[in-house]
């Protein structure tokens, strides 16, 4: 079975810088894009930052210049560098990838199970 376990979060003042990561297990050929989603209380799901397995990056509006998505093939992570946060990135913050397993051999998409990012002013 194919994980993604995210960690990092936590409370954070604003203006603040707080680093998230996500681990992917199981029995993988590759992972090709992988990406940061959050969704804030009474908000639909957003995605935050993605990269794709060449390291080719994408950030929303409301993130570019303050985060900065990085991954790890070799060690199957995705990591969300967050500086100068504001209240409004206040969410839970879920990691998403497409990974190729095998058994047999398929794309599936996978989510983590989301880590609460809170800012406070």
């Amino acid at each position: 079975q194919v994980q993604l376990v995210e960690s990092g979060g936590g409370l954070v003042q604003a203006g603040g810088s707080l680093r998230l990561s996500c681990a992917a297990s199981g029995i993988i050929s590759s992972i090709n894009d992988m990406g940061w989603y959050r969704q804030a209380p009474g908000k639909q799901r957003e995605l935050v930052a993605a990269v794709t397995s060449g390291g080719t990056t994408n950030y929303a509006d409301s993130v570019k210049g303050r985060f900065t998505i990085s991954r790890d093939n070799a060690k199957r992570m995705v990591f969300l560098q967050m500086n100068s946060v504001k209240p409004e990135d206040t969410a839970v913050y879920y990691c998403n990838a497409e990974i190729a397993v095998f058994g047999p051999y398929r794309l599936v998409e996978v989510w983590g199970q989301g880590t609460l990012v809170t800012v406070f002013s």
